[in-house]
């Protein structure tokens, strides 16, 4: 940047604190383009073997062959709809009942005070520090006793106790941010707690409980190892088991699941569109106060 002097001489501003100069802008920008093209890689390469055909994984340098038969195949052919179906309700029901459990223990935490409050939020972080593979066989145990083994209830009940702790925990830290005096105008408009926190809090939280919801449902969608064990007929699969028909001892259908997971991914992508709005303030107002 220049400017000319009195004199007619030109004289050179100095540089803004924190301005970059053309080099060092020219080579961030093309780290962050290298660096979003190794991170979309694995996506597209996704997207490219499904589109070739049964077979077309073996040769995947080859771009020839493009047709839509792994796709056809799924949906025409297999039980995929059957899957999807009940993914959505499994996921759906969790993150519904999650988040409203989420809701109500965190905004009890928030604002309640009552014997045993802090144990509870310390207990439901223990609890987010157990691995899920741990809580296999108790969850199974209990799931047997109450007779809800190959059910949808039974998974979204369990889905429940993966994602509620820190869900409440997020929850918690968002409802501290809304001022308490909101509460007390609900009293003195003669609305019960439980109004209060239906009819004046929830609506105030929503980023809140965008993420949250969010984080139930992927947590939900994608999940393997609980849907495996505690589900057994295969018209209760979700998606991430009905996967599992495609690969065989001798020969995996990578053509078929390539596809599928295509399929699969576009819920997911959905979802995250109508919550990314929120996504970023509920995030940091969750995390602001504690």
């Amino acid at each position: 940047m220049s400017t000319k002097s009195p004199l007619g001489a030109t004289a050179r501003l100095p540089k803004a604190r924190g301005e970059r100069s053309r080099g060092a802008s020219v080579a961030l920008h093309t780290t962050l383009a290298v660096a979003s093209l190794i991170a979309l890689f694995p996506v597209l390469f996704v997207v490219f073997v499904s589109l070739r055909g049964r077979d077309g994984w073996q040769e995947p340098t080859r771009f020839v062959g493009f047709d839509l038969s792994n796709y056809t195949h799924i949906l025409g052919e297999t039980k995929f709809l059957t899957w999807f179906g009940n993914s959505v309700i499994v996921s759906l029901g969790a993150t519904v009942l999650g988040v409203f459990v989420a809701a109500t223990a965190g905004y009890a935490v928030s604002r309640m005070r009552f014997p045993g409050h802090r144990s509870l939020m310390w207990t439901f972080l223990v609890v987010q520090m157990f691995p899920m593979a741990v809580l296999i066989v108790p969850l199974y145990n209990i799931l047997g006793e109450l007779e809800l083994l190959d059910s949808y209830l039974g998974l979204i009940v369990t889905y429940c106790s993966v994602s509620v702790p820190f869900c409440a925990w997020m929850l918690k830290g968002y409802f501290d941010t809304i001022p308490a005096e909101i509460d007390e105008a609900g009293r003195v408009d003669g609305l019960s707690p439980f109004g209060t926190f239906w009819r004046l809090i929830l609506p105030l939280a929503r980023p809140g409980l965008a993420v949250t919801g969010f984080y139930s449902f992927i947590t939900a969608w994608g999940e393997v190892a609980f849907a495996t064990q505690f589900m057994s007929s295969e018209e209760h699969y979700t998606l991430a088991v009905g996967l599992q028909t495609f690969v065989g001892q001798q020969k995996a259908e990578w053509g078929l699941m390539t596809a599928a997971a295509v399929l699969i991914a576009v819920p997911a992508g959905a979802v995250f569109f109508l919550a990314q709005r929120h996504l970023v303030a509920g995030l940091t107002a969750g995390g602001t106060k504690g």
